[in-house]
């Protein structure tokens, strides 16, 4: 038995296995836990690629199996913080304090809050797309989930941990989290390549884009803390469509 060969499934496991305990702590309403078990199951998805590539045992099996991880771990998870925090626990941006519930043996939830799970949906098609398009080997096209998952566990978290007001009325506030919802879904589906943080060489010329990334990340989570991550994806959208800008005027 080559045991080479399972390392990486098994840290695809690992994903999987961090994914399936922040789906029950988010289930709770315990969103800390959550994001950090989906934090770690992103870590094992990082180094799951990393593992193959170094142990040159890549194949169809591991590809399968890191979709079905990040389906759940990427996909379940924050479709079910966004449903949660579409609830009338809001104290702001509810769309009426008069809202019907459904129910249904006994679980009670706003239809609104159905709109959150649009993420999940989203995810999933992405993933299934992302196993037959061969486009992305070395670049992404269109949001990766990942991304998509760390910005959305990062709502709650900047609501427990920070003390910015305005903040704290963009987060509570239906309208937002739903247009959040809808632009997250559409840019995991669209067709905008973005730059993949792998590097093929470390020289500043062919990774300019990237390390600039990496340093105003680092500077943004040095000061802001939580309220960096989601600036550090619309900044990873905004750099990758200058980027692909910048390429076109110059063919």
């Amino acid at each position: 038995m080559n045991i080479k060969k399972h390392i990486p499934n098994l840290l695809t496991l690992g994903n999987l296995f961090c994914g399936t305990i922040a789906t029950i702590l988010a289930v709770n309403g315990n969103f800390t836990g959550a994001g950090l078990f989906v934090i770690l199951g992103i870590i094992f998805d990082f180094f799951d690629g990393f593992a193959a590539r170094l142990l040159n045992v890549t194949g169809e099996l591991g590809k399968q199996l890191d979709s079905l991880a990040d389906m759940v771990t990427s996909g379940v998870v924050p479709g079910i913080i966004m449903f949660k925090l579409l609830s009338t626990n809001n104290k702001l941006g509810s769309f009426s304090e008069n809202t019907e519930f459904m129910s249904w043996s006994g679980f009670q939830f706003e239809p609104i809050q159905i709109l959150g799970l649009l993420l999940t949906l989203g995810a999933c098609y992405r993933l299934a797309k992302f196993n037959i398009d061969t486009r992305q080997s070395d670049s992404f096209i269109g949001l990766p989930t990942p991304a998509m998952s760390l910005f959305v566990i990062s709502l709650p978290l900047i609501l427990e941990y920070s003390d910015i007001e305005f903040v704290h009325q963009l987060i509570t506030n239906n309208y937002f989290l739903i247009a959040i919802t809808v632009v997250l879904t559409y840019l995991m589906n669209a067709e905008i390549p973005l730059f993949s943080l792998k590097f093929k060489d470390f020289s500043v010329k062919n990774n300019l884009m990237k390390y600039l990334f990496l340093l105003a990340s680092l500077l943004m989570i040095t000061f802001l803390e939580y309220i960096s991550i989601p600036l550090i994806i619309i900044l990873y959208v905004a750099l990758s469509v200058i980027s692909n800008y910048g390429q076109k005027t110059s063919v």
